[in-house]
C-alpha cells in the first residue's frame, strides 16, 4: 500500500481522521495525501478573484487540519483541488494512483441518526477506490482480527483482496470470512475464491435476511478490530446505498469498516 487519500470537509472529526491515516501509512511505508475540494465558479463576470480567495479558503482548511496532526515519519501531502468531491478524486487518483480513501462517516452538519453523511456515501457508491471508514473519535490500533462478511464469494481478480492482504503483510492481521447466504443467494455466490481461501484464517458460513444482519449475530463471537464488507455493483450495498446517506437503522458499526470495491 503506497498512497492513502483523506479527504478533508467540514466534519470536526478532520483532525482525527487523518491521524488515523497518517498512523496507518507510518506502519506500511505508505503516502499520505490530503485533499480539500472547492467549487471554481465561473470566470464570467470577474469572478476571478472570488475563485482565488475560493482557494485559498481550501488551503487555510489544509494547512489548519495538517498543523493539528502528528506527521510522524510520514510524507504528508496536500492538495486543494477545484470540482466536485468525486470528480476530484478521480482526477487525483488517474495522476497518483490511491490504494485506499480513509474517511470520515460523516460531517458535523448531519442529523445523530445519521451513520455515513451525503459527502462519505457518494465516495463509496461511486468511486473505485477501497476505503476505510474511521468512526469519530477512533484511534488507530494495529488490527488482530478483521471479520470479513460477504454473500457472493466470487473475487475473480487478485486486486481486489489487495488491502486484506496488505494488513495480514503488515500487521499479521487474522482474517475470519463470514459467508452469509440470503434468500437471493445462488449457487455460483456460495462458492469461494481461491485466492479468497488463500487469506482466511476462518471460515463460517450462515443464513441470514441480510449481511447486515449475518454481521450483527456473529459480531460478537468474532469480537474484530475491522469489519470488512464489500460494495458490488449488484447485491446488499447496492440496494442500501441507492441513495447517498445511509443511516444508523440500516447499517451501523463502531468499528472501522473496510470496503473492498467490486465492479461487478
Amino acid at each position: 500500500m503506497k498512497n492513502i487519500l483523506v479527504p478533508i470537509g467540514s466534519s470536526s472529526n478532520a483532525s482525527n481522521t487523518l491521524q488515523y491515516a497518517i498512523d496507518l501509512a507510518d506502519t506500511m511505508d505508505a503516502n499520505v495525501y490530503a485533499i480539500s475540494v472547492f467549487q471554481e465558479l465561473s470566470k464570467v463576470g470577474g469572478l476571478s478573484k472570488v475563485n482565488s480567495i475560493l482557494r485559498e479558503e481550501s488551503e487555510k482548511k489544509l494547512s489548519k487540519v495538517l498543523s493539528s496532526v502528528n506527521h510522524k515519519n510520514v510524507s504528508v501531502i496536500a492538495h486543494p483541488i477545484k470540482g466536485g468531491i468525486v470528480e476530484g478524486v478521480e482526477r487525483f487518483n488517474k495522476h497518483v494512483h490511491v490504494d485506499l480513501m480513509v474517511l470520515s462517516p460523516r460531517s458535523n452538519s448531519v442529523r445523530d441518526e445519521v451513520y455515513l453523511g451525503n459527502t462519505t456515501g457518494k465516495l463509496i457508491k461511486e468511486t473505485n477506490i477501497a476505503a476505510l471508514v474511521v468512526p469519530e473519535h477512533v484511534t488507530f490500533t494495529n488490527p488482530t482480527q478483521i471479520l470479513m462478511a460477504f454473500k457472493n464469494g466470487n473475487f475473480d481478480k487478485k486486486r481486489q483482496l489487495e488491502p486484506l492482504r496488505k494488513f495480514q503483510k503488515n500487521f499479521g492481521t487474522d482474517v475470519h470470512l463470514l459467508h452469509v447466504e440470503t434468500p437471493d443467494s445462488t449457487d455460483s455466490m456460495l462458492q469461494v475464491s481461491e485466492d479468497l481461501e488463500r487469506i482466511k484464517k476462518s471460515y463460517k458460513k450462515t443464513v441470514n435476511a441480510t449481511t447486515y444482519q449475518g454481521v450483527l449475530e456473529h459480531f460478537q463471537s468474532f469480537n474484530p478490530d475491522i469489519i470488512c464488507v464489500v460494495r458490488r455493483k449488484r447485491g446488499f450495498f447496492k440496494k442500501l446505498w441507492e441513495k447517498n446517506v445511509v443511516l444508523k437503522k440500516e447499517f451501523f458499526t463502531s468499528k472501522p469498516l473496510l470496503i473492498l470495491r467490486v465492479k461487478h
